[in-house]
């Protein structure tokens, strides 16, 4: 049997230089994987750094369709979720392994032994019991669900931010689960005091 989630406040989490902070793709990004992303950085230490990009929607798919194809409802179940299953995104949270669902989520909802506490107020967790605890309206308060994860192994993210790939914000909870999406990449830039139209994609080209 699966064990029963349980909430509570995580006691805190390890910091690494980034952990909890906002990455923002400069307009020189060259991976296009990456281009004008928004990546929530879950954890980063000296072995490497691992995030989920928060502003790039999956295609055609949305959260009741995605409990039925993973067996937590049945199809004819859909209509009657409770309301707050409604406004849970379902993001493309990076390349790597994404068949995986990540879910993003505030600390009112936490796990033993399953749920990362990341931030204050933000912690992750990857299993199956939090996806049927918010089908029943037993889950976190704000969530949004990443098929797949940004990785960098040992010192690469840091290489590629001083080669002016990223630069990086503190998070607020507006850019990891506001509805508005396509916004959050300019929000973001802004966060920091800078006009994306003032950035050209064009940098360091004659």
């Amino acid at each position: 049997m699966a064990q029963q989630p349980t909430k509570r406040r995580p006691r805190g989490a390890s910091r690494g230089y980034l952990d909890g902070q906002m990455l923002i793709a400069m307009p020189t990004m060259r991976d296009e994987r990456f281009a004008r992303s928004v990546i929530y950085v879950c954890a980063h230490s000296s072995d490497g750094a691992m995030g989920i990009v928060v502003n790039q929607t999956a295609t055609n798919l949305v959260f009741p369709d995605l409990l039925v194809q993973l067996d937590i409802i049945p199809e004819d179940q859909k209509i009657t979720l409770p309301a707050s299953t409604s406004s849970v995104r379902v993001l493309r949270g990076g390349p790597v392994e994404t068949g995986r669902g990540f879910v993003l989520h505030t600390s009112d909802f936490y796990i033993e032994n399953s749920t990362l506490p990341i931030d204050e107020g933000i912690c992750l967790t990857a299993t199956l019991d939090i996806l049927k605890a918010m089908a029943t309206g037993d889950g976190p308060t704000n969530a949004v669900l990443a098929l797949g994860y940004a990785g960098w192994g040992a010192g690469q993210l840091e290489n590629e931010i001083q080669a002016n790939g990223w630069l990086h914000c503190p998070a607020d909870q507006d850019l990891i689960f506001g509805a508005d999406v396509e916004t959050k990449y300019d929000r973001a830039m802004r966060k920091i005091g800078i006009d994306p139209s003032m950035l050209s994609s064009d940098a360091g080209h004659a």
